[in-house]
């Protein structure tokens, strides 16, 4: 089992970008969805950002987007598949969660595909639902076949 060696904010704007994409290519929901890989990494930039390094291995990355004075979501989140159940997210989540009370957010946002739609986005609602995301609503955002389901959570739950 890999140890856990917590979440770092990093700052530098290349470097984030640099881990984005880089756990992003590695997981297969995101096979040959280069261009939304593009977007999101380059977003990432300007974005807060906490990575999971250990021993110059990066596991996994959470970065946070403010949508209004009051709240902010989950932009992007990936853990490298041979991470991933190690309480990895969790701990990144951890440190996206302190920064936001610090900002004084009231709440936590985040969308993924409707549960029930996708096996391989299931194992990301039971993490979210485990975090104590709420649902929100569905969305027809990406498209019919894909319905965005948002979660909620109270920051200071």
């Amino acid at each position: 089992m890999p140890k856990i060696s917590g979440a770092k904010q990093i700052i530098n704007p290349d470097e984030k970008e640099k881990i984005c994409r880089e756990v992003l290519t590695s997981l297969p929901e995101w096979s040959g969805k280069d261009k939304s890989i593009d977007v999101h990494a380059a977003a990432c930039r300007m974005l807060p950002l906490w990575a999971d390094i250990d021993e110059g291995t990066v596991r996994g990355f959470i970065a946070l987007r403010e949508t209004s004075p009051y709240a902010a979501e989950i932009y992007v989140m990936g853990v490298k598949k041979e991470y991933q159940r190690h309480k990895i997210g969790k701990g990144m989540f951890t440190a996206l969660l302190n920064y936001a009370r610090r900002q004084g957010y009231e709440y936590l946002q985040v969308k993924t595909v409707k549960e029930g739609t996708s096996e391989q986005f299931d194992t990301a609602n039971t993490f979210y639902q485990s975090l104590g995301f709420r649902e929100l609503e569905v969305l027809p955002l990406w498209s019919e076949n894909i319905p965005c389901q948002v979660y909620i959570r109270n920051v200071n739950y």
